[in-house]
């Protein structure tokens, strides 16, 4: 075996004996805290561990015990911790909200403002002096039979024929009858007119009753009474990627009519899909239920899930709002009345929610059992009805095992 001398540590001695030493030298190991060795989710993640310390462990000079490992430093910014104290685990923290999308932008000029718009017995009155002032100029002319002249109470006048002033006159005012009488409308409540001239918006006119509205106006008529959408089941998908049905409600009104009919192609097609588009975004940052306890860490109970519809319902609004008031449609709530699983996916959660509640169910009992079996085997030794060695205590425990645990169960099934 190779082996080399060297002076003994300390100094010299009254002795120059040489003594042996190993031939390895003292090698460089590595600090590793404790609690570390007990962790899963240390600062890096298990592809990145922590940057260990190398630490030299040497020979104490004039003993042979080798030297404690010191606490290790603590990092920059880091606030030092007490002396073997586990970190505390971390809560589970709710999934952060979608990040903020710009609405979609529309025209700024865009915007609803009053329409030309008269009461319908202006046009009425003018409409009855258009008519009358062609009857005055046919009676005039001798045009009139005389059937009408009789009824009428008036005189018959002379046929003295028609020349270009009165056919001038006549079609000027039938021209006046048509176009007071031809704008003449109904408003109703809970709907609006959108009016546009050549394509150019003009206003709009909410007003009810008997109006007049110029005839050259293009109208478009518009509900802006409040109104709910009921939407079919919907496909999406939570969190974990489970497969979903939603059902929605929306309750909504128009509420710049003129970005609704004018700004875009169809105002209710617009917000179907709005509502499809967020609804995905909301349940995509929740888990349908709540995750289930672990041996390591245990289900917290105010975990956020898609179970929580009030908060559900509050971020869909929100969101909706925000997409749908660029196009001048109003949201107050969007609330969904149903979230299930997909038919592909509810038999299999079916079958494992029985499982647990039938695990469940046979725990309860085998514990009632056992605490029966207990009681009735201390109450019989106790009394001196009974004496028992240990052979005949486990038979009887056995067999009164047996018959409560076949009694209850039957008695739960029946």
């Amino acid at each position: 075996m190779n082996t080399t001398t060297s002076e003994p540590e300390g100094g010299s001695s009254p002795f120059d004996v040489p003594r042996h030493t190993p031939v390895i030298a003292p090698e460089a190991t590595t600090e590793i805290p404790v609690h570390l060795l007990f962790r899963d989710d240390f600062p890096g993640g298990p592809s990145q561990p922590v940057p260990l310390r190398p630490t030299v462990v040497s020979r104490r000079q004039g003993t042979g015990e080798q030297p404690r490992v010191g606490p290790r430093p603590p990092a920059a910014g880091s606030k030092p911790s007490a002396a073997g104290q586990r970190p505390a685990a971390t809560a589970p923290r709710p999934v952060p909200p979608a990040p903020p999308r710009s609405a979609p932008p529309v025209d700024p000029g865009l915007t609803e403002r009053p329409g030309p718009a008269l009461s319908g017995w202006t046009g009425v009155i003018a409409g009855a002096c258009a008519l009358t002032g062609i009857g005055a100029v046919l009676w005039g002319a001798g045009v009139l039979p005389a059937v009408v002249t009789r009824a009428l109470g008036l005189t018959p006048s002379p046929y003295d024929g028609l020349g270009i002033g009165l056919w001038s006159l006549i079609a000027l005012c039938v021209v006046l009858a048509v176009f007071t009488l031809g704008g003449i409308g109904r408003g109703q409540v809970g709907h609006a007119w959108v009016l546009t001239l050549f394509g150019e918006y003009r206003g709009t006119v909410r007003r009810t009753g008997l109006m007049w509205v110029s005839p050259l106006l293009l109208r478009r008529r518009v509900d802006v009474r409040l109104r709910h959408w009921r939407s079919r089941p919907m496909p999406a998908v939570d969190a974990d990627g489970t497969a979903l049905r939603v059902v929605v409600l929306v309750v909504w009104r128009v509420k710049d009519t003129a970005k609704a009919v004018l700004g875009v192609k169809d105002h209710e097609v617009y917000l179907t899909e709005q509502v499809e588009s967020a609804m995905a975004r909301v349940l995509s940052q929740l888990p349908a239920d709540a995750p289930p306890a672990s041996g390591r860490t245990p289900a917290p109970e105010d975990a956020p899930t898609l179970r929580d519809a009030e908060a559900v319902g509050d971020a869909l609004t929100r969101m909706l709002s925000a997409e749908c008031a660029p196009v001048g449609i109003e949201i107050f709530s969007a609330q969904p009345t149903a979230i299930e699983y997909a038919p592909e996916v509810a038999a299999a959660m079916l079958r494992r929610r029985v499982a647990a509640i039938d695990a469940k169910h046979r725990d309860s009992v085998l514990t009632s059992v056992v605490d029966a079996v207990d009681d009735t085997v201390s109450r019989l030794t106790s009394r001196g009805l009974v004496e028992l060695d240990d052979y005949e205590r486990k038979a009887l425990v056995k067999d009164l095992t047996v018959a409560f645990y076949t009694g209850r169960s039957g008695a739960a099934e029946g």
